[in-house]
C-alpha cells in the first residue's frame, strides 16, 4: 500500500474498523491500522478515541510500530493525560531495553509529553540515560532535560540535572557536547539564570569537539563562543584559528556563525595587520554565500548589510559581486542594492553608477525608483563623485519617462540641500518637466528648489502659479510646500504679483482648509510677514542643515547588538530578538484538573454590584450573549457546543459600581449613591438559569455575583469577579461545597481576551471542601500576550474551572474600568 492512500480515505465507519484493526493479532495488519490512524491525525481529523487501542499497541517489538504509537502519544497525551498515565510502565520498560535506538525513543517521547505527573516516572530512567554506555541515548537525554525543565524547573535543580549537563560538556563523544550544551542554553534563556559559564577549560573541550560533530552542533558551540569573555588579544587569536576553518563549511550557517565568532573577536584585538588578515580570509565565504537559492541569498544580504555597517572593509573590494542578475528576485535586488550603495568609493563609482543607470531602465518600476534613489545616495555620501552622479540623472531625465523623471527630481533637491549653491546651473532642465510630475513628493520636491532658488528664477512666480491653480485639492505636503516657497518668493522679489500671490496663499491656508498644520504655519507666516519683515526673512531664509545619508544605517548599539545575533532572525528583521520572541512557556497539564467536562456557558451581567451583594434588576429570562470559540489550554473547548443570543443592553454603571469592581479602589470624590434594594429572587441576574444560589453559601460570597449556581454546578455554587488587591489585578473567587462528597483538585484557566489577561498560576488555593462547607480564594491575574485576543474589542472575560471530578465554565461578563486599564479609559467597554 503506497503512502499516499493513507491520507484518501474518508469512508464512514473508518473508527470501528480501525479499532478492529488496532486489536488485531496479525502484526502487519495491526502496523498498517497505525499508519492509517496518523495520516488521519495529521489531516486534522480528531482520533483521540483510539487513544487506549493505540495504547495497547506499545507492546511490541517492531521499532518502527513503536515510532508511531509514540508519535500519536506524543500528540493526544495532554488531552487524555489519564490514559497517558497507563503508557508510562512501557516507557520505564523501554528505557532499560539492549536496544539503544528504544532507548534514546523512550526517554524522548516521555520528555515530549507535557504532563505533569509523567516528569515523575521521567526522572529516574532520565538519570540513567545521561550516564548510558552509548553516546546516541546520551546525547537525546541532554535534550530531554530541557525540555523537562521547561515543565517542572525545581525537579530539573533538585535532581541534580543540570550539573549532569555541565560535565557533559567534557563528554568524549562531540555530539553529546554540542547538544548538552545546546539544552543549557535553552535553559538558560527559559530561566533567566546563568547556568552556562563557560571558562578555559570548557573552551578547550568546546573547540575540540568543534571539527567532529555535525553541522548544526558546529552551530550550537559558535553561538556560544560569542558570550566567553575573552582574557587578551592571544585567547582571541586562539579561538579565531580554530573557527576560520569553519568558514570552508558548505553549510551557510554554519558560515554565517563562525563570521559571527570572528567579527566578535576582531573587536578584541588591537593588532592591525592580523585583522586585514582575517578581512581578507572571511570575504571569499561570505561571497560564496550568494551563489545559493534566492531565499539563502536573502539571508546572507541582510547579514553580510550588518557586517558590511561595521566593517565595510571585508567586502571593498567585492562590489561586483552585488551586480544584480537578471534573474534575481526583487527581494534580492532590493537588498544588493543597498549593500552596493555602502561600499560605492571614489574608487568604484564609475562602475556602480554605470550599473545603476541599467537598473533605471528596466521595466520593473520600484526597482527603477530604487535605481535612481541609489544614485542620489551616493551623490550625498561621496562628495567628489557628485557631479558624475549628477550628469547620470540628467540623461535619465532626458528619456522621458515620467517616474524616471519624477525620482530623478527628488533625489536633486536632496543634493542641493547637501551641497547648497554648486549645481543650481542644472535648474533650467528640471524647469522643462514640471508638466510630467503628478506625484506629491515630485511636486514638493520641485517646489522646494523653486522656492529655495527664486532669485536666479526669472520666471519663478508663474512656476509656482502653476501650481497655485490646484492648490485646495493638493495633499498637505504640496500645500505646505508651496505656502513655503511663496513666502520665500514674495521675501526674496516683492513685486506686486508677488505680493497678490501671497496674499491669495495665506488667505486660502487659513480659511479654506482643515490641515491644522498647514493653517498654524500661514498664520505664523502671516503674522511675521506683517510686523516685521526682517524678522521673516531671519526665519525663513536661513540657513538650512546640511543632510546625509543615514537612510539605512543603523544606530551604534543597536548595530552592536545585532552584530551578535548574526545568523538568527534577529539579522533577517535586524530587531533585536527580544522584541519579537516571546519568553512565555507553554501551560503544563496536569492529572489532577481532568474530569467529565460538561461545559457550561453562563453569562453574568455587567450592572455592578455593591459589596453587599445587591446589583441592578435583571430580567431573569434574558437570554446570554454568545461567545466565539477559544483555545483552552486543558485541552477541549472551553465553551463546547453551547450558543446563546445576545442580551439587551444595561444602564449605565454608577460610580459606586466601578468603585465596586476594583474591590474598593476609590475612582470618584463623590459619595457613591446607596445600593438599589434586592431584587426578587426570581429576577437574580446571575442565576441565568433560573436557580437560587446554594444555601450553603458563605458570607464571604456574598459580596460577588454568582457564577455558577449549585444546580448547573451539581452542588457547587462558584462566585467570582475581578478585583484590584494591593496594586494588583485579582480574580476574587468563592466556592461552596453543596454536594454530597469531597472535591479538592480545583483549577482556573481564561480564554483569549481583548486585555491579554491570565491567572499566573491555574491553581486555586481553597483547599479541600467537605460536603456543606466553602473557602475563598484570590487567583493573581496577569499580562500575557499569547491570550491577547483577535477582533474587536469586547470586555466578555471567558473563565474556566476544574477539579477531579468535573469541569464547568464560566463566562462573565465585566466592565474594566481605567484605574485597571488606563489605556481604556477613554473607551466604552461595558458589556453589551
Amino acid at each position: 500500500m503506497a503512502d499516499g492512500k493513507y491520507f484518501s480515505t474518508t469512508k464512514k465507519g473508518e473508527i470501528h474498523e480501525l479499532k478492529e484493526e488496532l486489536a488485531s493479532l496479525d502484526r502487519p495488519k495491526k502496523k498498517e491500522a497505525v499508519k492509517k490512524v496518523i495520516a488521519a491525525m495529521t489531516v486534522g481529523k480528531d482520533v483521540s478515541m483510539l487513544f487506549p487501542h493505540v495504547v495497547n499497541c506499545m507492546q511490541t517489538e517492531d521499532l518502527e510500530l513503536k515510532k508511531l504509537v509514540y508519535l500519536y502519544l506524543i500528540n493526544y497525551a495532554k488531552t487524555q493525560p489519564d490514559l497517558a498515565i497507563m503508557a508510562v510502565n512501557t516507557f520505564v520498560k523501554d528505557s532499560q531495553e539492549p536496544n539503544p535506538l528504544i532507548r534514546a525513543l523512550a526517554v524522548r517521547t516521555m520528555g515530549c509529553i507535557r504532563v505533569d505527573k509523567i516528569t515523575e516516572y521521567l526522572c529516574d530512567p532520565l538519570q540513567r540515560c545521561l550516564k548510558d554506555d552509548d553516546p546516541y541515548v546520551r546525547k537525546t537525554a541532554a535534550v530531554c532535560v530541557a525540555k523537562l525543565f521547561d515543565i517542572n524547573p525545581e525537579l530539573v535543580e533538585d535532581r541534580g540535572f543540570l550539573d549532569m549537563l555541565r560535565d557533559m560538556l567534557s563528554d568524549a563523544n562531540p555530539m553529546v557536547v554540542a547538544n548538552a550544551l545546546a539544552a543549557l542554553q535553552e535553559i538558560q534563556e527559559i530561566s533567566g539564570k546563568e547556568v552556562l559559564q563557560i571558562t578555559s577549560h570548557t573552551l578547550f573541550k568546546l573547540l575540540a569537539a568543534l571539527n567532529e560533530c555535525t553541522e548544526w552542533g558546529q552551530v550550537f558551540i559558535l553561538d556560544s563562543l560569542i558570550n566567553y569573555q575573552v582574557q587578551d588579544s592571544k585567547d582571541a587569536e586562539k579561538i579565531v584559528e580554530r573557527v576560520l576553518p569553519r568558514l570552508q563549511h558548505v553549510n551557510s550557517a554554519v558560515v554565517l556563525s563562525a563570521a559571527k565568532v570572528v567579527l566578535r573577536m576582531m573587536e578584541e584585538v588591537r593588532n592591525d595587520e592580523l585583522i586585514k588578515v582575517w578581512t581578507r580570509k572571511m570575504a571569499p565565504p561570505l561571497v560564496t554565500l550568494l551563489s545559493a537559492e534566492p531565499e539563502v541569498q536573502y539571508v546572507a544580504l541582510r547579514n553580510i548589510n550588518l557586517i558590511v555597517q561595521r566593517w565595510p572593509q571585508i567586502l571593498a573590494h567585492e562590489v561586483k559581486v552585488f551586480f544584480c542578475k537578471y534573474n534575481d528576485p526583487i527581494y534580492v535586488k532590493m537588498e544588493k542594492l543597498e549593500i552596493m550603495i555602502k561600499l560605492a568609493s571614489e574608487k568604484n563609482i564609475d562602475q556602480v553608477l554605470l550599473e545603476f543607470k541599467e537598473y533605471a531602465q528596466e521595466i520593473d518600476v520600484d526597482f527603477v525608483r530604487k535605481a535612481v534613489r541609489a544614485i542620489g545616495r551616493c551623490a550625498v555620501s561621496l562628495e567628489k563623485a557628485a557631479q558624475r552622479c549628477i550628469s547620470v540623472l540628467l540623461e535619465l531625465i532626458q528619456t522621458k519617462v515620467n517616474y524616471v523623471v519624477q525620482e530623478a527630481v527628488i533625489v536633486i533637491k536632496d543634493i542641493f540641500r547637501r551641497y547648497p549653491n554648486q549645481y543650481e546651473s542644472i535648474i533650467a532642465q528640471l524647469c522643462e518637466n514640471l508638466e510630467s510630475l503628478d506625484e506629491p513628493e515630485a511636486k514638493a520636491s520641485m517646489i522646494w528648489i523653486i522656492g529655495e532658488y527664486a532669485e536666479r528664477i526669472d520666471n519663478a512666480d508663474e512656476l509656482l502659479e502653476t501650481f497655485l491653480e490646484t492648490f485646495p485639492e493638493e495633499t498637505s505636503m504640496v500645500q505646505l510646500q508651496l505656502l513655503t516657497a511663496t513666502v520665500k518668493l514674495f521675501l526674496k522679489k516683492p513685486t506686486d504679483s508677488v505680493q497678490r500671490m501671497i496674499q491669495l496663499v495665506l488667505s486660502c491656508a487659513t480659511n479654506e482648509t482643515d490641515n491644522p498644520d498647514l493653517r498654524d504655519r500661514a498664520y505664523v507666516y502671516w503674522r511675521l510677514l506683517s510686523t516685521d519683515p526682517e524678522a521673516a526673512k531671519d526665519v525663513v531664509l536661513t540657513s538650512k542643515p546640511v543632510i546625509s545619508d543615514d537612510a539605512a544605517t543603523l544606530e551604534p548599539g543597536l548595530l552592536k547588538i545585532l552584530m551578535e545575533q548574526i545568523s538568527t532572525l534577529a539579522s533577517v528583521y535586524q530587531k533585536p530578538a527580544d522584541t519579537f520572541v516571546s519568553r512565555q512557556r507553554l501551560a503544563v497539564q496536569t492529572v489532577d484538573n481532568v474530569g467529565a467536562l460538561d461545559a457550561v456557558e453562563l453569562a453574568a451581567s455587567s450592572a455592578p454590584v455593591s459589596d453587599n451583594g445587591v446589583s441592578a434588576a435583571v430580567p431573569a429570562a434574558a437570554p446570554v450573549a454568545a461567545a466565539a470559540p477559544a483555545v483552552d489550554l486543558l485541552g477541549d473547548d472551553l465553551l463546547g457546543d453551547s450558543s446563546t443570543a445576545a442580551a439587551p443592553a444595561q444602564p449605565p454603571a454608577s460610580a459606586a459600581g466601578l468603585d465596586d469592581l476594583l474591590g474598593g479602589l476609590s475612582v470618584s470624590a463623590a459619595a457613591a449613591a446607596p445600593a438599589p434594594a434586592p431584587p426578587p429572587a426570581a429576577a437574580d441576574p446571575f442565576d441565568m438559569f433560573g436557580a437560587a444560589p446554594s444555601p450553603v453559601a458563605t458570607a464571604a460570597a456574598a459580596s460577588l455575583p454568582v457564577l455558577l449556581s449549585g444546580e448547573k454546578g451539581k452542588g457547587l455554587t462558584v462566585s467570582g469577579k475581578l478585583r484590584r488587591s494591593n496594586g494588583r489585578i485579582v480574580y476574587q473567587l468563592s466556592i461552596a461545597n453543596a454536594s454530597a462528597g469531597a472535591v479538592d483538585g480545583f483549577m482556573l484557566q481564561v480564554n483569549n481576551n481583548s486585555f491579554g489577561l491570565a491567572p499566573a498560576d491555574q491553581v486555586v488555593a481553597v483547599g479541600s471542601l467537605a460536603p456543606g462547607t466553602s473557602n475563598t480564594a484570590q487567583v493573581v491575574m496577569t499580562y500575557n500576550p499569547a491570550k491577547h485576543g483577535q477582533g474587536s474589542v469586547s470586555t466578555r472575560l471567558q473563565v474556566g474551572a476544574a477539579h477531579t471530578s468535573w469541569c464547568s465554565d464560566i463566562a462573565s461578563e465585566r466592565t474594566f474600568p481605567c484605574a485597571c486599564y488606563p489605556a481604556l479609559a477613554s473607551q466604552d467597554t461595558r458589556a453589551k
